[in-house]
């Protein structure tokens, strides 16, 4: 485990595969950690340079006062990759991940050479929508949304196996801070008018049994750059790296070697 003292918040960030590798770096969803990618990377090629992290109040990264902004979200991973002194990598992000991902590739075009675009859009949902999640989790904690965003997350026979209780409890234990601070973000964020302006390598992909995020939502953010390609995975939903790690993997490696980055 290591952590970086980068734009005024202590981050906590894995590293894995090899060092000298072409970098592919992960951007996780709310309220889940860097582990969302674990069942993931077995399946990837070698030679790459892997990094995760956790974004600012997730996982074992410090939590400040909410609100966030995405501004501060794209410049917590922007300083985060200058610190590891990272360039032209590959940048996957899931959620709001995914929104971290388009801010920083219109920001910062020297540290992204392409896009993975995954269960996102450029605006998730109503400001009136995450008020009420918000506010549902200063009075309740996120136990009071807990049930319904495993609904939304995961397909049916998933929400069926043990495993569902884990990924719960890695909602739950999230800090509420950083739920609400990173729910105000997504809230106050419409990037449809920066990322329509991107022209990089760009994959989106979404869970055709996905509540958060729905499939045609995701084909819609991707096809704002032009060249953007679009894979359903059939069976998931809001997390297909967790259902479907081998299908997604392979989707990745497929894009990963298409734009000449193994």
């Amino acid at each position: 485990m290591r952590a970086a003292d980068v734009n005024g918040v202590r981050l906590h960030w894995r590293e894995d595969g090899d060092p000298e590798g072409a970098p592919v770096v992960f951007a996780n969803s709310l309220g889940t950690d860097l582990r969302l990618w674990d069942a993931v990377l077995p399946h990837l090629p070698a030679g790459l340079r892997i990094i995760r992290y956790d974004k600012r109040g997730h996982g074992l990264s410090e939590a400040p006062p909410a609100p966030y902004a995405m501004g501060q979200l794209v410049s917590d991973a922007e300083a985060l990759l200058d610190h590891l002194g990272v360039r032209n990598c590959v940048f996957v992000g899931l959620s709001i991940g995914g929104m971290i991902a388009q801010g920083l590739a219109v920001k910062r075009m020297d540290q992204i050479r392409a896009v993975v675009l995954s269960n996102t859009a450029a605006k998730i949902g109503t400001k009136e929508m995450w008020e009420d999640r918000i506010a549902t989790v200063r009075a309740q904690g996120i136990e009071g949304l807990a049930d319904p965003v495993m609904e939304r997350w995961f397909s049916a026979a998933f929400r069926a196996t043990p495993e569902l209780a884990l990924w719960r409890n890695m909602l739950v234990r999230q800090p509420a801070d950083g739920y609400a601070g990173c729910s105000a973000a997504i809230s106050g964020t419409d990037l449809y008018t920066p990322t329509s302006g991107l022209r990089l390598p760009a994959l989106g992909i979404a869970g055709d049994a996905d509540g958060s995020t729905p499939p045609d939502l995701v084909r819609e953010t991707v096809e704002l750059i032009p060249g953007a390609e679009f894979r359903l995975i059939r069976g998931a939903g809001h997390l297909p790296c967790v259902e479907k790690p081998g299908e997604y993997a392979e989707i990745l490696a497929e894009f990963l070697r298409r734009v000449g980055h193994v």
